[in-house]
């Protein structure tokens, strides 16, 4: 048996049309890493900057086990030796049935043209680009779209989703919270010429970023919701609303521009990719590649300056949207410092319609994919994030104040100061098999796992650097160059991370890296980067204490390593490689009511169109992978959200393939031949009114 550890086609990379990497990170993969750092990591190699001390706590998280709340550990058989998962494990299965939550039938790979779900189960459009949601907004009209149209109608490209109660007199209606992550032009206007795009265009694009409040109304015979236009509370937020820059670096020199000399107000917020819903009700947002929108870093020669905007992607010319033509701010060589202002997390109160949103520093600058928190046994909130580039890092921040519960003034204004104090960390693994064992294919070392253990490095507290020769403003501002200092180990894009709410454990996607172990990379395979070539991606589970997410230490393995289950390579957590669905690319998590983690794909390998998965995470049938819908043509299925009685998707891009336009779409959804693609949010449901997937 298999002695698992004791554990708390188109060259374009991970299988994305030419269309998509041009819009949505512009070519990233056709530009230099921009981590050059030379940081070690070799499987046996111990970090040299930690003590003997550090590393044997993150030793005693594998090895200590069967002690009730003091770690998260597993047993041999992939069950638990730990009583709150223990009662996971106890649900996880009935006899020979899937596991609870995914019992459905598994939708087969497939390439067609629309939202394919299982059998039994029905969906609806819950609310389109375009559709109006403030009061005053008019119907979409592809032809005759403005900019003030576009500011009061939902935004384009959702991807990360929030459903969030309404209580007093909203009967069956919830509070819906999207992002925009960024525009197709050329899906989005007629006759569209990209080198010389319109101001009308350009700010009809500003409008369409940014972040969408909307009440949605739940049929209650089904799953079904449909979205309430012109409600009270919906709200728009694009890159000409204003933002709030808070916590530590909050108006340092390095964030003062020509428009606002106080370095504590900023318009706008970009590419918001994934995000995260706090306990304490307010919805994370994270920047991701908010590089590509700045032009002229290039042109950029001090060098400490053009160290720092080339280790964030910002070089070159022009960019691909010409912003610069119309606001100077997006032209780095006529304000340096504006760029300094995107790549953070963004916290929304969606319940206050008239409330500033706040860019938190001390969760650091990068290409935020998501933020996650859970709470400390104390109630302090601990936030995991991921840096969505080739080779970059995983972090996390504690913060040092305790979340008020209730609803008075005084907790919710407390509560809207959790992340602006604490301690920011970057995570450093060490594989636990000799290096020549780990050889690019994916062969496994003898030890039958790829695991071992890590420890977080402290980045700053405060106002206090743990950097040598970064001052905390420099930590918070450039932390990409802080984390390489420390020397993180490179990832595999970390994308999502989330938090399991029943067992504590952590789940990373990783979600490919076609440059790991190309000739001339800086670095080949590792423990927990595999494979060379890594086209599929995995994810990476780990463990901290159970009360004590707070502390320096943790355990890791992989827990599923994507790919055809015919690739001996691929790994699915133990479970029987013949019973499981194909994935590849996996990009956001997300965990339903039974402890599952829920899987959405972007760019698959494989074949097919992307999709959401479902995988058992605990008992005889951990491991069990199940696809439980797919996505249109083009189209990356992003913000899952899986409660009792639906599931809820965003579809976003559609169409967005090599050659499309508005004149020559290369998909029809959702709305039919003759119609303009449209990014939409879909909810599905089970025809019998039951519950999902029992």
């Amino acid at each position: 048996m298999r002695k698992l550890l004791p554990l708390l086609s188109n060259n374009h990379a991970g299988g994305r049309s030419a269309l998509t990497c041009r819009y949505r990170c512009g070519d990233a993969c056709f530009h230099e890493v921009p981590n050059t750092s030379d940081n070690e990591y070799a499987g046996d190699v111990i970090a040299k900057a930690y003590s003997r001390r550090s590393m044997m706590r993150a030793a005693a998280v594998v090895t200590v086990a069967g002690t009730v709340g003091t770690s998260v550990a597993l047993s041999q058989s992939g069950g638990t030796a730990n009583a709150v998962e223990g009662a996971a494990a106890a649900a996880g299965s009935e006899g020979g049935q899937a596991a609870r939550g995914l019992r459905f039938t598994s939708v087969a790979p497939n390439t067609a043209d629309q939202v394919t779900i299982p059998e039994g189960y029905a969906q609806n459009v819950v609310i389109k680009w375009g559709d109006p949601i403030l009061r005053g907004a008019p119907g979409f009209n592809p032809d005759k779209q403005t900019a003030a149209a576009q500011a009061g109608q939902f935004g384009y490209n959702n991807d990360f989703l929030s459903l969030l109660p309404l209580g007093g007199n909203y009967e069956r209606q919830q509070l819906m919270v999207a992002n925009h992550e960024y525009t197709d032009e050329v899906l989005m206007f007629k006759g569209y010429d990209a080198a010389n795009p319109t101001r009308e265009q350009v700010e009809i694009a500003w409008a369409a970023h940014g972040l969408s409040v909307v009440v949605v109304q739940e049929d209650h015979r089904s799953g079904k919701l449909t979205a309430v236009s012109r409600h009270q509370l919906n709200r728009r937020l694009h890159t000409t609303s204003e933002f709030r820059m808070a916590g530590p670096a909050a108006g340092s020199d390095l964030l003062k521009t020509s428009v606002d000399p106080t370095g504590t107000k900023v318009l706008g917020t970009l590419n918001n990719c994934a995000g995260g819903t706090t306990p304490w009700g307010t919805t994370l947002h994270g920047e991701e590649n908010f590089n590509q929108y700045f032009a002229n870093g290039g042109s950029v020669t001090e060098p400490v300056q053009a160290a720092r905007l080339k280790r964030y992607g910002i070089t070159g010319a022009a960019s691909e949207r010409k912003w610069e033509r119309f606001d100077k701010r997006f032209d780095v060589a006529q304000e340096p410092n504006e760029a300094n202002r995107f790549g953070y997390v963004v916290e929304l109160d969606p319940y206050d319609p008239n409330s500033v949103p706040r860019k938190r520093t001390a969760l650091g600058r990068f290409k935020h994919e998501a933020a996650q928190p859970r709470l400390t046994e104390d109630g302090r909130p601990v936030v995991y994030m991921g840096d969505d580039e080739r080779f970059d890092y995983f972090y996390k921040f504690v913060s040092s104040k305790q979340m008020k519960k209730g609803n008075s003034r005084a907790a919710k204004e407390h509560n809207l100061t959790l992340l602006d104090e604490g301690t920011l960390y970057v995570a450093k693994l060490t594989g636990d098999s000799p290096a020549a064992e780990i050889d690019g294919t994916g062969k496994y070392p003898s030890d039958g796992q790829f695991d071992g253990t890590g420890v977080w490095i402290p980045l700053a507290t405060g106002n206090v650097s743990h950097v040598e020769g970064f001052t905390a403003e420099e930590v918070y501002i450039f932390t990409r160059q802080a984390a390489d200092k420390v020397g993180a180990t490179k990832m595999d894009r970390p994308e999502d991370v989330e938090p399991s709410p029943r067992t504590g454990r952590v789940y990373v996607a990783l979600t490919n890296n076609t440059d790991r172990g190309k000739p001339g990379k800086a670095e080949g395979a590792t423990e927990a980067n595999p494979r060379n070539l890594n086209k599929h991606g995995q994810i990476l589970e780990l463990a901290e204490s159970f009360d004590d997410p707070a502390g320096d230490a943790f355990a890791w393995r992989l827990f599923l390593v994507a790919g055809d289950p015919n690739d001996p390579a691929t790994y699915f957590a133990g479970f029987p490689k013949d019973k499981v669905s194909p994935i590849s690319c996996p990009d956001n998590v997300a965990f339903d009511p039974h402890g599952n983690l829920w899987i959405s794909t972007d760019g698959a390998q494989l074949g097919s169109h992307d999709g959401l998965f479902g995988v058992a995470t605990a008992g005889e049938r951990r491991g069990e992978l199940k696809q439980f819908l797919t996505v249109p043509k083009g189209a990356e299925t992003c913000g899952p959200i899986i409660q009792d009685k639906r599931v809820l998707v965003a579809v976003q891009h559609p169409g967005e393939i090599d050659g499309a336009s508005v004149e020559k779409p290369a998909s029809v959804w959702p709305d039919g031949p003759g119609k303009m693609v449209r990014p939409a949010v879909v909810s599905v449901w089970r025809k019998d009114g039951r519950n999902i997937g029992v």
